[in-house]
């Protein structure tokens, strides 16, 4: 894939040669499995983890509310075991984590590993579609989550004293603004807290649980998948409804797989299934057994908010605040997963350039994008203002989830077929049932629709808009660029006979390792001069998160002065074009950067009524082109070594 440093807004085009490659896995090894355990459930497991919240509540009294009896209680707590295990445990821990682009998960990479093994196929762009919808969908879960963690721990003060009722979303609001704003500072020191934090949040949740089953063991049997059954044979529809809340506890599932690059796929199973599950599934289990301990006006009351009503009274409030601190982790998780999803979709040519920040010049994971970061905040206060209520946001909640799962489906079907070479047999009924489980989860979340699920499915269509738009037009313009390229050895034999020479250094950056670039002609039709040494640069994005540095530049010679230079990068790196530049002597030991002149040409967009896109989309593609950020600073070039010339291209 290409980086186009021709145009003002950048991302990928073109599949690169193959390169050689390393994983950032490969040092997790090295960092000892305590280490990487703790660090997993501090990060991976925040969104989950918080689950308990509000799960178990939003099943009984949410818009589909049920009766918390005995029937109703053991089958909600058997469809959530079976979820966890089905969905959480067999499709993302044992399968789905293991179909890593070179260490990295998540919708994104794998997409990229399916494009970079299935080049040609027929049906590779349905499937490019449908990975990229579930990134667009991944942003509307990214404003959902913040604001119902926070808020749905802060409502816990009402347990404490009723008292607290009006104070709950200025209070919830204010946390959230004040988590936004540290954003810039980096993450690194307070993320040392995250696990030790989490695993005390853990602890707590499976303390609670156990000493309320101890008080009705009887609820154990709701692990028994008949009860999940006898609940759908009994109450079908009802049954079908309450998927809808049952999901929201698997909610951050995609996470495990989308984290994976930063702990590996063992650490992430290990603290699953060692200590995640065991303790959500005591404390959902737990209040259970609370409910069922109460008579039926009892229950009634405490279903509506079970997981504060766990603690004594005298431990109310420490508990409210252990869970705000968690819901801050889990949200922080979000938001940083939001800007590792927008890096990538910039570098595989989805989404323009954006100006990113490294917060650790240590941890290559820690960036901040100042746009995302503040757009996001808007959007999350606008939905707790909104909302006004855990419950309402529930009803949003969801069905962005089911139905980046269902895609995930989509894509490990061609990942077992045609990546691994599994037998269709075998493979048609795994994919089947998770396929129905999926399926029956998105389509119970779609009845939530008129009561809040349209927000994520419009900010998803508004995200899948531009996310497509910014790619389509990007083939466009450089198709119609490589049209009226002329041939870089015509250049040379016309140019070095009748060009004056100067000293120094010329680096014109362009999108095609082909051609003359624009703004090399330019800069001869206008200036009237070359520079003794002319590089044309051009910066491709492998299908791989990140390559070697033996592998990182291809030199060729093209004589008089001219040669051509190709910067490789995987898709989770960083480009910099001057240390890779100085790194190196290909060009020649008497490189010296501070004789040397970057040029760039910027590129106008005049839509037109040629074949390609609709004008509207045309007009918006200029405007994402407009608002870029410079090809100069996403590439780290000197401020006071660049020179930007401008033309003029119709798509």
């Amino acid at each position: 894939m290409t980086t186009d440093p021709e145009l003002p807004a950048d991302g990928a085009s073109e599949p690169n040669g193959p390169v050689a490659i390393h994983s950032q896995g490969e040092s997790h090894a090295h960092g000892g499995m305590a280490k990487l355990v703790v660090g997993a459930i501090g990060i991976v497991f925040g969104d989950i983890g918080t689950s308990p919240l509000y799960a178990f509540r939003e099943t009984f009294a949410g818009h589909h509310p049920l009766l918390p009896d005995r029937l109703h209680i053991l089958g909600v707590l058997s469809l959530i075991f079976w979820s966890m295990m089905l969905v959480v445990t067999i499709k993302y821990v044992m399968i789905i984590m293991r179909a890593d682009n070179k260490g990295e998960g998540g919708s994104l990479a794998l997409l990229a590993l399916i494009n970079r093994k299935s080049e040609g196929k027929r049906w590779t762009k349905g499937i490019v579609l449908l990975g990229v919808f579930a990134t667009a969908l991944f942003y509307g879960d990214s404003m959902i989550t913040p604001a119902i963690s926070v808020l749905s721990a802060v409502e816990g003060l009402t347990t404490v004293n009723p008292g607290f009722t009006p104070f709950v979303l200025p209070i919830a609001v204010g946390i959230l603004i004040g988590l936004f704003f540290i954003q810039s500072r980096g993450t690194a020191k307070v993320g040392l807290l995250f696990g030790p934090i989490m695993l005390v949040y853990f602890t707590v949740l499976a303390v609670l649980g156990i000493i309320h089953i101890l008080g009705n063991p009887a609820v154990l049997v709701a692990l028994n998948p008949w009860y999940a059954i006898q609940f759908f044979i009994t109450d079908g529809y009802l049954a079908f409804l309450a998927m809808g809340s049952v999901v929201l506890a698997v909610t951050g599932a995609e996470a495990l797989y989308a984290d994976m690059g930063h702990f590996g796929r063992k650490p992430i199973g290990v603290s699953w299934l060692v200590f995640v599950l065991p303790a959500l599934m005591l404390n959902y289990l737990g209040q259970g057994a609370m409910i069922l301990s109460q008579d039926i006006n009892t229950a009634l009351q405490t279903i509506h908010n079970p997981f504060f009503l766990l603690a004594p009274e005298y431990l109310r409030l420490p508990l409210v605040i252990l869970a705000t601190m968690a819901t801050v982790i889990a949200s922080q998780a979000v938001i940083s997963g939001a800007f590792s999803v927008t890096q990538q979709a910039i570098q595989l040519g989805f989404m323009p350039r954006l100006r990113i920040t490294h917060t650790s010049a240590g941890a290559i994971g820690q960036i901040y994008i100042p746009v995302m970061n503040w757009g996001l905040m808007v959007m999350v206060i606008l939905l707790v203002i909104s909302f006004r209520s855990s419950s309402n946001l529930a009803a949003a909640y969801g069905i962005a989830v089911t139905g980046a799962m269902a895609i995930d489906t989509c894509l490990l079907a061609v990942v077992l077929v045609h990546l691994w070479g599994w037998n269709k047999w075998l493979a048609a009924p795994l994919i089947g049932v998770f396929a129905l489980v999926d399926l029956a989860y998105f389509g119970a979340n779609l009845t939530k629709v008129p009561d809040g699920g349209w927000f994520p499915l419009l900010i998803g269509f508004i995200a899948f808009t531009l996310l497509t738009t910014w790619a389509r037009g990007r083939q466009l313009m450089m198709a119609r660029m490589r049209e009226v390229a002329m041939p870089v050895k015509v250049f040379v034999q016309s140019a070095v006979a009748s060009a004056t020479r100067v000293p120094g250094t010329a680096v014109f950056m362009t999108s095609s390792p082909e051609g003359v670039p624009h703004a090399l002609l330019h800069n001869l039709k206008h200036n009237k001069v070359l520079h003794e040494r002319v590089i044309l640069l051009t910066v491709k994005i492998a299908d791989v998160p990140y390559l070697t540095s033996g592998n990182r530049m291809d030199f060729k010679d093209l004589g008089h002065g001219f040669h051509r230079v190709v910067v490789n990068y995987g898709f989770m790196e960083d480009p910099d074009v001057p240390a890779v530049l100085a790194s190196t002597r290909a060009c020649g030991p008497e490189f010296r950067m501070m004789d040397t002149s970057f040029f760039l040409a910027r590129q106008t967009l005049l839509p037109s009524s040629r074949p390609g896109m609709a004008i509207w989309r045309e007009k918006l593609f200029a405007w994402m082109l407009r608002n870029a950020e410079s090809a100069m600073e996403f590439f780290k070039l000197p401020t006071n070594r660049v020179v930007e010339l401008g033309s003029q291209v119709e798509i």
